[in-house]
């Protein structure tokens, strides 16, 4: 069983985002923490930008734990303007800094520092699939690519449930047992020896 952080971006606890994180748990198992950014007591504005240094709360401290411990992280989140609610955005803003999350190296490239872990990234969205491309599909580069790879998560698999607004309650279900099922495939790749769960 692989060490699975799942990341809920959404701020409505009773959103279709929110119950695709619970089913990606139930099917990745019990070495599997959900992170409900709501939930978390965080200041999601970098004041000073990176030029200094940031009070960092018991929260934030605890959900970098958790990326520390992960084998894989699923982020789980809306299409909102073509991006990610405000809520995600502060959280990565707090959490992925300078020095932890990635470095510069003496030549100015960027280097990962979160490597040796996979990733997933989950996108609802109510525009139909065909439109995503076309606008950018931005959202899903934001987090696959300048955010997750970029600080050396890979490889990065990407789920979109699209047309939300016009889905029905038995589609509904099927994109739960669905992500279900994408829980318990992606905890099931062998990894390292596990290390005690944290509490």
């Amino acid at each position: 069983m692989t060490r699975t952080l799942v990341i809920d971006g959404h701020p409505d606890p009773d959103s279709l985002t929110a119950a695709l994180a619970r089913a990606y748990v139930e099917g990745a198992g019990d070495d599997a923490v959900l992170l409900s950014l709501r939930d978390l007591a965080i200041d999601p504005d970098l004041h000073r930008g990176y030029r200094s240094g940031q009070e960092v709360e018991p929260d934030l401290a605890r959900a970098r734990e958790l990326i520390e411990w992960s084998e894989h992280v699923t982020v789980l989140t809306p299409v909102w303007w073509g991006s990610v609610p405000a809520l995600l955005k502060g959280f990565l803003d707090r959490a992925l800094v300078i020095g932890w999350a990635f470095r510069y190296r003496d030549d100015g490239r960027p280097e990962g520092l979160l490597a040796g872990r996979t990733g997933r990234v989950v996108v609802t969205s109510d525009s139909p699939r065909w439109y995503l491309p076309l606008v950018g599909d931005t959202t899903v580069k934001q987090l696959k690519g300048r955010t997750l790879e970029f600080c050396g998560i890979t490889p990065v698999r990407v789920t979109r449930f699209t047309d939300v607004r016009n889905a029905d309650g038995d589609r509904r279900a099927q994109w739960l047992e669905r992500t279900r099922v994408l829980g318990a495939a992606d905890a099931g790749v062998e990894s390292r020896p596990l290390a005690g769960r944290p509490a």
